[in-house]
């Protein structure tokens, strides 16, 4: 039994020997756990699923890594990006499939008030979120997000160029996803 090292662990991965794609779990993983982490974020119970999927893509696709075109850890952390904008997507995909528009749900006469009173308190629950947020900002979200208003129109209604209102929604969108955060903890 061949013990994995540094100079070849690639070769044993192609010859489809176990003790390399072990050697790239230890020496590696740490590695490609905060690249998928990184984008990952919002989905922690799916970053182990996607690790897996990673070593399997290394171990299936090891043919295509060319050493003339770059050193293996960088052709590893390509395949961990690739691999976690695709659970992204797989993320959004289920969303899409699960979300249900309230106009396509028939609802009965007496939920009507029901419904009034969920969106008036959904209504207050985005006025408190948004409060993190300067007077401005609030109105630049509420006009995109709420209204559906083009950025660039907004932008113009309330007198921030174009660029500028992209980095407001950056930085705003950074502060609610902090007091989200705050609020889960407590």
């Amino acid at each position: 039994m061949m013990k994995a090292n540094e100079n070849n662990f690639v070769d044993l991965i192609r010859k489809r020997r176990e003790e390399g794609i072990l050697y790239v779990i230890e020496a590696y993983g740490g590695l490609l756990h905060s690249i998928v982490r990184k984008r990952l974020f919002m989905a922690p119970d799916r970053i182990d699923e996607c690790m897996n999927d990673i070593f399997l893509g290394i171990w299936r696709n090891i043919d295509s890594f060319d050493e003339s075109r770059g050193s293996f850890i960088n052709w590893a952390a390509g395949v961990a990006r690739l691999e976690a904008i695709d659970t992204l997507r797989k993320i959004q995909r289920e969303a899409r499939m699960q979300t249900v528009s309230l106009e396509d749900v028939e609802i009965p006469q007496e939920d009507k008030e029901f419904l009034r009173l969920t969106e008036q308190e959904l209504s207050e629950e985005t006025k408190d979120i948004l409060k993190c947020l300067n007077e401005k900002d609030q109105e630049l979200f509420r006009r995109i997000f709420l209204e559906e208003e083009e950025p660039g129109e907004a932008g113009v209604a309330l007198g921030i160029s174009r660029e500028n209102v992209y980095v407001r929604l950056f930085r705003g969108k950074q502060k609610i996803r902090k007091k989200i955060k705050e609020r889960k903890r407590a």
